[in-house]
């Protein structure tokens, strides 16, 4: 079911100083900032050929990203994002399985303009999942 690792998120303070320091610091290739009101966030992605890392800053006070930064006011890891080639077969078979899917279960569009889905992190060792349809 899973495909490749699509991208690793980290929640960020500072979208600014985020991007300045992969891309003047680690020489990273960045995408523009792009805000996502319908996820509470504004997101960049940094390119590292393999994959890539997804830099999200809170857009809004409701932002799940806001309350992660609360108790993690440095900022962290947020979530993996893994590929999948159907994401309603998969969610079909995570629920079956017994892993909890986020939110009402149905996919949204995500920053790709894909498909995705969050799996609850206590399903999976602590860590936010997130699955997008390639």
């Amino acid at each position: 079911m899973l495909g490749r690792l699509n991208h690793v998120a980290l929640a960020v303070p500072d979208l600014a100083a985020a991007m300045a320091a992969y891309r003047d610091t680690l020489g990273g290739r960045l995408s523009e900032p792009q805000a996502l009101p319908e996820h509470g966030v504004t997101v960049v992605f940094v390119d590292v050929g393999n994959t890539k890392i997804e830099l999200l800053e809170p857009l809004g006070e409701t932002s799940p990203i806001a309350a992660f930064l609360e108790k993690n006011p440095a900022g962290g890891m947020h979530h993996v994002c893994y590929e999948v080639d159907d994401i309603l077969a998969a969610r079909d078979h995570l629920k079956a399985s017994g892993a909890r899917v986020l939110g009402d279960g149905n996919p949204k569009i995500g920053a790709h303009g894909k498909p995705v889905l969050f799996l609850h992190p206590k399903d999976f060792f602590g860590t936010l999942v997130e699955l997008e349809q390639v």
